[in-house]
């Protein structure tokens, strides 16, 4: 009989891992690591925070620029009557100067305002069309999204240059289209002050549709397409498809969307300060235009100046940190 005994191997024996040696920085690491982080966190501070917080801090003073800046408070001693002496603590008067006295202050919000109405529900709709119409590749849809992005490609200054052709009264392109370039029935387009806002807006509108178009196609493009196969088999429309189940995604391009109308909206210089020539025109009154007068113009009130930036900052920082603290509030949820 043969024996059928099984000889059992003994299982072989674990071998201990082996502990990852950790990496200690070297002294030529750590000032390679402080270079990186420092030089950068330097010129943040240098060129954004400390002269933000300066700006706030000069908005309480009355300062023309000429001399130093003393923290004491403001007196009318030894000085005419009623002036207070430069370079000194003035409270709240600045504020209270721009709230009450200071006459362009409120159609400057006012214009503001509507600036950022229209990027809202005019630019950031059309934007996003042209993203989702280019996003379903149609023929020739590289050139044309070459097209509608060559206006971000300019500077805002050239911007201007080629719209105040365009509305030139005389011999202008749009003048000559309607056949209104004549001396007697010519139009105004900048000059006029119930005209030139909306006419300015038509300029900065042609850039901000391409800045947006492009946002919204880089978000279309990170979208997983079996979301949209779902929803075809589900029996969704192309409309039904994309509001119900590709615009939900688009959430973090919308935040960005957002951020970037607000700021774009409320510091639109160049565009005006080009039609006006770096003058002051009736009907295109804007926060950043009075800025600028005041600190770096003829009267050169630098204090106050700076509380018209400050105000300005709050406004842009408030509808943002709102619809932040809503978003993301959402998504902890």
């Amino acid at each position: 009989m043969v024996s059928t005994h099984v000889v059992r191997r003994p299982p072989p024996a674990i071998k201990p891992r082996r502990r990852r040696r950790v990496r200690t920085l070297t002294g030529r690491d750590r000032v390679v690591v402080a270079l990186l982080l420092g030089i950068p966190l330097l010129l943040d501070l240098a060129f954004i925070w400390v002269p933000a917080i300066g700006t706030v801090l000069l908005s309480f003073t009355k300062w023309s620029g000429v001399g130093s800046v003393h923290l004491k408070a403001c007196s009318t001693k030894g000085t005419l009557p009623g002036i207070p002496q430069p370079g000194c603590v003035y409270g709240v008067q600045n504020y209270h100067q721009a709230f009450t006295t200071y006459p362009d202050f409120w159609p400057a919000v006012r214009h503001n305002a509507i600036w950022l109405l229209v990027f809202i529900f005019i630019a950031a709709p059309v934007g996003m069309l042209f993203a989702v119409i280019l996003d379903r590749g149609i023929r020739g849809s590289r050139i044309y999204q070459s097209l509608l992005f060559l206006p971000v490609m300019l500077s805002l200054a050239l911007i201007g240059i080629i719209w105040e052709l365009i509305y030139a009264p005389n011999l202008g392109l749009l003048n000559t289209i309607i056949g209104r370039n004549g001396n007697d029935n010519q139009i105004n387009w900048l000059g006029d002050p119930h005209r030139n806002l909306w006419a300015v807006l038509v300029e900065a509108t042609w850039r901000q549709v391409g800045y947006v178009m492009v946002l919204y196609l880089a978000g279309l493009k990170a979208v997983d397409p079996g979301l949209r196969e779902a929803a075809v088999m589900d029996g969704a429309n192309p409309w039904q498809a994309f509001w119900r189940v590709v615009f939900p995604t688009l959430r973090p391009i919308n935040i960005v969307v957002l951020v970037v109308t607000v700021i774009e909206s409320l510091r639109a210089f160049d565009l005006v300060y080009i039609t006006g020539k770096g003058n002051p025109i009736s009907g295109l009154e804007l926060l950043s235009m009075s800025v600028t007068q005041n600190i770096v113009g003829e009267t050169q009130r630098i204090g106050f100046g700076s509380s018209l930036g400050v105000v300005l900052l709050v406004i842009s920082l408030v509808p943002i940190t709102v619809f932040l603290y809503q978003a993301f509030r959402k998504d902890e949820t």
